[in-house]
């Protein structure tokens, strides 16, 4: 990775930073339940049960977390966002918590039976070196699952995005796109080999599927309270493109819309596993 390539990735990795800071309570109330629908399957893909020391890594607010521990799991868990721990503090409160950002854990090697990460590997600049790091702390023949969104996204996934696109949003140029990388990650094969070159064993991935079910405000409310990039994205735009984003939302989304007047929105999700 040349200069201009490696300055890109930490601007990524800082815009990431910035766009989470303080966004844990808006995210619990509009996407904390879209991404907690495969958690029992990445906790199944990794092997967690009783007795298990497991990380969390990139808890947000802790659903992963409070689930391992219900299975009776000793539960370890990180993310960068000090609002997001306070919130997963409150979740799991039996998880043992520390502030940490991928690609750097504080923990010796092998330290963990299972490693966990539910939607946070698509967050890093340095996919690659996150992995080399999670391999590092789990114990020979622990296992690894992860999720992160699939692409290309279900129309129910892309309805935000489309809003965005059709009211003319502009992506200010000051705002950098995710790094080359990570597209590996949105699709199994590139996965598997992120996985494979990371030095993991037993690589297996599958696509989840899912209709996600949710009132037409709490889905502008992720974007309108500035959860997310597309939180961002909205701040920056204009009044008027602003106004124009939501009447898009709106006409876009009737195409999801339910008898009891919710949305109901396909969405898929990347889930792997892999041993060390």
């Amino acid at each position: 990775m040349g200069g201009i390539a490696e300055a890109d990735v930490d601007a990524f990795d800082a815009l990431e930073r910035r766009i989470w800071a303080g966004r844990a309570t808006a995210y619990a109330a509009s996407v904390a339940r879209l991404c907690a629908h495969p958690v029992p399957a990445l906790l199944d893909a990794a092997g967690v049960g009783p007795g298990s020391a497991v990380l969390d890594v990139g808890t947000g607010t802790g659903t992963a977390a409070a689930a391992a521990c219900a299975r009776g799991a000793r539960v370890t868990a990180v993310d960068a966002e000090p609002s997001m721990l306070a919130e997963a503090r409150r979740t799991a409160p039996e998880a043992e918590l520390h502030t940490a950002t991928l690609p750097e854990l504080p923990f010796a090697d092998g330290t963990f039976d299972a490693v966990v990460g539910n939607f946070v590997l698509n967050h890093v600049g340095r996919p690659a070196e996150a992995l080399a790091e999670l391999r590092r702390v789990l114990r020979p023949g622990g296992r690894l699952a992860l999720t992160t969104w699939a692409a290309p996204a279900p129309p129910g996934q892309s309805l935000l995005g489309r809003a965005f696109e059709a009211a003319g949003a502009v992506r200010p140029t000051d705002l950098p796109p995710p790094p080359a990388a990570l597209r590996a990650v949105t699709e199994v094969d590139g996965f598997l080999a992120l996985l494979a070159a990371a030095g993991f064993g037993g690589v297996d991935g599958r696509v989840v599927a899912w209709n996600h079910r949710t009132a037409v405000e709490t889905w502008w409310g992720g974007p309108a309270d500035g959860v997310a990039f597309l939180g961002e994205l909205l701040r920056r735009q204009s009044p008027e493109v602003r106004a124009g984003v939501r009447r898009e939302f709106d006409r876009l989304a009737a195409e999801f819309l339910v008898e009891d007047g919710e949305l109901e929105l396909p969405h898929a999700a990347v889930l792997m596993a892999a041993r060390r």
